[in-house]
C-alpha cells in the first residue's frame, strides 16, 4: 500500500486514485530562459522516479510536466541578448532536453507549453472574471480577488490576514488588495502579446498552470508536484484559481521536494555555489552517478551537494556495477527481494531505503560470485538489476560502466583567458550557444566568470 505525505494535509496517506487503475500528475517544470541547475535537477529526478514508480505498482500513468515558454525572466534575457524572446525559450527548451536526457529522465507524456494554451488561459480568466473570483484593474491588468477565495492559505498554513498585514501596499493603487496577483498582463511596448477581450497582453505566471493541467487532466486530478519554493505563492494561486473556476476539488495530493544546499550553504549565484547540470555532469564519470546522488536523501528533505558527497555517490554506484560485472546473465530476479524495495517505496518513496536494499543484494551478490555459485549469482544479478529499473539505475552494461574515467582536467590560467575571450567573442557575434557551451567548459572545471558592465569577464576559481 503505497502511503504519501500529502503538503495539503501534512500527514501521510494512503494513494487512491479517483480512477481505479490510473494515476493522473502534474508537475511544474522549467521557466526556459538559462540552463537548468541542480535545484532543477532535484525536482525532475524526484518526479522522474514517482512516475516510474507508480508505473511500476500497475498503474496506467498520464504524467504532464509544463514549460513556461513566456516570462518577465525570457523577456529580460532576450534583450540583454539582443535575441528574439521565442528563440531563447527554443534554445534553452532544447538545452533541457539534452540534460534530462542525461539524467535518464523518461520523457512525460505532456509537455505543454504556456505559448500553445493563450487560448485555454483566456478561457479561465474570462470564467474567473465572470464569477465574481477576478478584476480589471485600472492599469489593464486582469488581477485575481485572493479575499473572494474563503481558502486562500491552507497549502502553505498561512493566513490571509496575517499575510495582508505583511504585505507591501501597492503605490499605484490598481490592487484592491496587496494580495490580488495578475492573471492577464496588459502589454507593454515591445513585449510579446496576444488578443483578449480585455486588451492585448500575457498570461500570468499563476494562471499558466491552472489552464494547462486542468485541460490535459481535468478539473479533478490524484497529484501535483513541483519544488518546495513553489507552495507559496505559485501552488497556492494554483489552487485558488483551479478551484474557483471549475468549482472541483483541484488536486488530491500535493508532493513538495526538498532544496539543494552547496556546501551546507544557500545555492546562490551571488556566493558563487551555483552549478548548472551540464557544468556538474562533465566532471562525472558517468551522468548516473548524479541521478544516485539525487535518489540518495528522501525527496522532501534537504540534499547537500559536496564534492565529498558526490565522490561518494560515485563510488557507492561503481561498487554496485563492479557486483554486475561478470555476473552471468539468464537469472531469474528473487520476488522477495523486489518486495522488499517496495516495502521501502511504499513508504513515501523512501529512496534511501531502496538503496539500501539494493546495496544488500549486491553483497549477497559478491559473495555468490567469490564462491563460484554461478547460477545464484546470475539470480542475483537479476534481481539488482530489476530493483534499479524501478529507479531508473544499473541498466548500462557494467563492463562499459566501469572503463570509464572520472572528473574534469583543471585548466591553465592561460587557457582560461583564451576560452573567457573566445566567449566574448562568440556573444559579441550573437552565437549565444557558443557562448553557453564555453561557459559550462569553464564550469566544469571549477571557475566561476562574472560579466561586469562595459563588456568586463572576471572570473576566479571555485
Amino acid at each position: 500500500m503505497l502511503r504519501i505525505h500529502n503538503s495539503l494535509t501534512g500527514a501521510k496517506e494512503e494513494f487512491r486514485p479517483i480512477r481505479a487503475g490510473e494515476a493522473r500528475m502534474y508537475v511544474c517544470g522549467i521557466t526556459v530562459y538559462d540552463h537548468i541547475h541542480l535545484g532543477h535537477a532535484r525536482m525532475l529526478t524526484v518526479f522522474d522516479m514517482v512516475q516510474r514508480y507508480l508505473r511500476a505498482t500497475g498503474l496506467a500513468v498520464t504524467y504532464v510536466r509544463n514549460i513556461t515558454d513566456i516570462d518577465d525572466k525570457i523577456i529580460e534575457r532576450a534583450a540583454a541578448n539582443g535575441e528574439e524572446w521565442s528563440a531563447l525559450a527554443r534554445r534553452f527548451t532544447d538545452a533541457m532536453h539534452e540534460d534530462c536526457a542525461a539524467l535518464g529522465l523518461d520523457p512525460p507524456d505532456h509537455e505543454p507549453r504556456a505559448t500553445e494554451y493563450i487560448d485555454a488561459i483566456v478561457a479561465m480568466v474570462g470564467t474567473l472574471i465572470d464569477k465574481g473570483y477576478a478584476y480589471v484593474a485600472a492599469d489593464g491588468d486582469v488581477m485575481y480577488a485572493v479575499r473572494r477565495f474563503a481558502d486562500y492559505g491552507r497549502l502553505s498554513g498561512k493566513k490571509i490576514d496575517d499575510l495582508r498585514a505583511g504585505a507591501r501596499v501597492q503605490v499605484d493603487g490598481a490592487k484592491l488588495d496587496p494580495l490580488d496577483f495578475v492573471l492577464w498582463k496588459s502589454a507593454k511596448p515591445g513585449e510579446p502579446a496576444w488578443d483578449s477581450p480585455w486588451g492585448r497582453g500575457r498570461p500570468g505566471w499563476h494562471i499558466e498552470c491552472s489552464a494547462m493541467s486542468t485541460s490535459l487532466l481535468g478539473c479533478h486530478f490524484d497529484l501535483h508536484g513541483g519544488g518546495m519554493d513553489l507552495k507559496f505563492p505559485h501552488h497556492e494561486n494554483e489552487i485558488a484559481q483551479s478551484c474557483a473556476a471549475c468549482g472541483a476539488p483541484f488536486v488530491n495530493l500535493w508532493m513538495h521536494n526538498g532544496f539543494v544546499r552547496i556546501n551546507d550553504e544557500k545555492m546562490s549565484k551571488s556566493l558563487g555555489n551555483f552549478f548548472t547540470v551540464r557544468g556538474v555532469l562533465a566532471t562525472l564519470r558517468d551522468p548516473e552517478v548524479l541521478r544516485f546522488f539525487l535518489l540518495s536523501s528522501h525527496y522532501r528533505g534537504p540534499i547537500n551537494y559536496s564534492e565529498a558527497q558526490l565522490a561518494q555517490a560515485d563510488e557507492t554506484l561503481l561498487g554496485l556495477y563492479r557486483a554486475l560485472a561478470g555476473a552471468g546473465a539468464g537469472g531469474r530476479a528473487d520476488a522477495a527481494a523486489i518486495a522488499r524495495l517496495r516495502e521501502a517505496m511504499d513508504d513515501d518513496f523512501n529512496t534511501p531505503e531502496a538503496l539500501a536494499v539494493m546495496q544488500g543484494v549486491a553483497r549477497e551478490l559478491n559473495t555468490a560470485k567469490a564462491g563460484r555459485q554461478t547460477q545464484a549469482a546470475a539470480d542475483f544479478a537479476a534481481t539488482l538489476r530489476a530493483q534499479g529499473a524501478v529507479l531508473g539505475l544499473l541498466q548500462q552494461e557494467p563492463e562499459a560502466y566501469l572503463k570509464r574515467g572520472a572528473g574534469a582536467q583543471a585548466l591553465a590560467d592561460a587557457q582560461i583567458d583564451a576560452l573567457v575571450d573566445a566567449r566574448r567573442a562568440a556573444r559579441a557575434a550573437k552565437d549565444f550557444a557558443e557562448g553557453d557551451r564555453i561557459r559550462e567548459r569553464l564550469a566544469a572545471a571549477g571557475i566561476v566568470i562574472e560579466d561586469k558592465p562595459g563588456g568586463l569577464t572576471q572570473w576566479r576559481r571555485a
